[in-house]
């Protein structure tokens, strides 16, 4: 571990993490974290040792020019703090880095290790997988945990899942038998339109996470890239007719399943975070900055697995 300056008493913390790689279809999830990086300013202070965990034949660092003097990048995973103050005052230390390729049962353990010293009181994962949802439709965005009791707290399912898996899984059982509370978010990326990036994927995490913490999270411009996507999309559906059949067949299956959804839950929670977004808008429309990193050092992401297999780890991890 490098940790790179300290950091002041932390009010309410929960850790959010995301990683590039087998749990990362489209590169929502790792997207999704850097939108709140970038979003609140987030500030590294630690970083984990890149010789202890990556294989750098597999994940290679960048040389880039700073001022006429060579540098050298490192992959890794760095851990950041921000403080936010809608709606009301919290702090969130975001973990962004990349699936390490060894040395998985340490990699849990030092970052549950920043988790109990900062005082950590729900680390939150987001993860995304290849499934059968057509693009045309709202994102499935599913919550696990392996912990019943905060299953019923937070209205989560519990984890069921046997079979391969990622660090994502191997993070949020660590969690649990450390005695971490921990819930992970999976959105369902469409198999078919696989390659990053897919904004949609990412705001559809960004509002499940919003809902979970009740946090406010600016969207930025995701909204109008999400819609730009799904029209690229629908463009290239249109010039294959098999193609085009296929999603219709997906959306039927879809919107026969989730019928029941359509009319309750659901769309009192899409009116109440409407409600919040409009409360949160200015006379010129403009939203208030919500967030302000609390450390000063500025800082320094393979594709998921079959489709079967990433939609039973959706039902479970």
């Amino acid at each position: 571990m490098i940790e790179l300056e300290d950091v002041p008493e932390l009010i309410d913390p929960v850790m959010v993490c995301a990683f590039e790689g087998w749990n990362d279809a489209g590169d929502a999830a790792s997207a999704a974290l850097a939108h709140l990086d970038e979003t609140w300013g987030g500030k590294v202070f630690a970083a984990l040792d890149a010789e202890d965990y990556y294989d750098f034949q597999v994940n290679r660092p960048t040389i880039w020019l700073d001022g006429g003097i060579r540098r050298i990048t490192w992959p890794t995973t760095r851990l950041s703090v921000v403080r936010v103050t809608e709606p009301v005052t919290r702090d969130v230390v975001l973990v962004r880095g990349i699936e390490p390729s060894m040395r998985w049962r340490s990699f849990c353990n030092e970052l549950l290790g920043f988790a109990h010293e900062l005082g950590v009181e729900l680390v939150v994962i987001l993860g995304a997988l290849l499934g059968d949802t057509p693009h045309s439709r709202p994102v499935p965005v599913s919550g696990v945990t392996s912990d019943p009791d905060l299953a019923r707290r937070l209205d989560l399912e519990e984890s069921r899942y046997e079979g391969p898996t990622g660090i994502v899984g191997v993070l949020q059982e660590a969690c649990t038998h450390a005695g971490v509370p921990a819930v992970t978010l999976w959105a369902a990326v469409p198999h078919y339109v696989a390659q990053p990036p897919n904004p949609k994927a990412t705001l559809a995490l960004l509002n499940k996470l919003e809902d979970l913490l009740d946090l406010r999270i600016p969207p930025g411009e995701l909204g109008e890239d999400a819609r730009a996507w799904q029209l690229g999309v629908d463009q290239l559906a249109a010039e294959d007719s098999e193609v085009a059949e296929y999603v219709q067949q997906l959306e039927e299956a879809q919107d026969t399943a989730e019928l029941p959804e359509a009319s309750g839950d659901a769309i009192a929670r899409e009116f109440e975070r409407y409600l919040r977004r409009r409360e949160n808008v200015g006379p010129t429309g403009e939203k208030p900055v919500s967030g302000h990193a609390t450390a000063e050092r500025p800082a320094e992401p393979e594709s998921p697995g079959t489709t079967r297999e990433s939609q039973e780890g959706a039902e479970d991890e």
